[in-house]
């Protein structure tokens, strides 16, 4: 018996899939449990449509990022902090204070994962900061931390 999965079945395969099986276990324990339905021809002809909208949203969400990491690529992004006689400043300089000027500065909403700072900003001057964005693409922003 044809059968789409409905969730991870060990041994059998992932959510999604259309899985031959025997008809006992599919009506006694798949069925049952939630784990799959009937492969009918409109179920099958709902899952096709379901891939095709995710392989869409995916296109469209790479196309999204391709466009933000180009206009992020290379711009430069003014943060203000107080800073002591010596030039070193009283708090470091986050992803959070660099997700904010991105937005105020450029109007780009970044989330805070985004941002790759292995540590704080602890000095005025221009530093080089990884914007990471879905499907692989990274794009480098330029942060000028400048005394107030």
């Amino acid at each position: 018996m044809k059968v789409i999965l409905l969730k991870e079945v060990k041994n059998i395969g992932s959510k999604g899939e259309i899985k031959e099986v025997a008809d006992g276990y599919a009506r006694n324990f798949l069925f049952r449990q939630g784990l799959a339905k009937a492969a009918t021809a409109t179920a099958i002809e709902s899952i096709k449509a379901m891939e095709e909208k995710k392989a869409r949203d995916m296109q469209r969400e790479l196309t999204e990022s391709q466009k933000t990491a180009n206009r992020l690529d290379g711009v430069e992004v003014e943060i203000l902090a107080k800073t002591s006689d010596a030039s070193t400043l009283y708090s470091g300089v986050g992803a959070e204070q660099i997700t904010r000027a991105v937005r105020k500065q450029l109007g780009v909403d970044l989330k805070i994962e985004q941002v790759d700072l292995r540590k704080g900003i602890k000095d005025c001057g221009e530093h080089r900061v990884k914007i990471k964005f879905p499907h692989g693409l990274e794009a480098e922003l330029i942060v000028r931390v400048s005394a107030e």
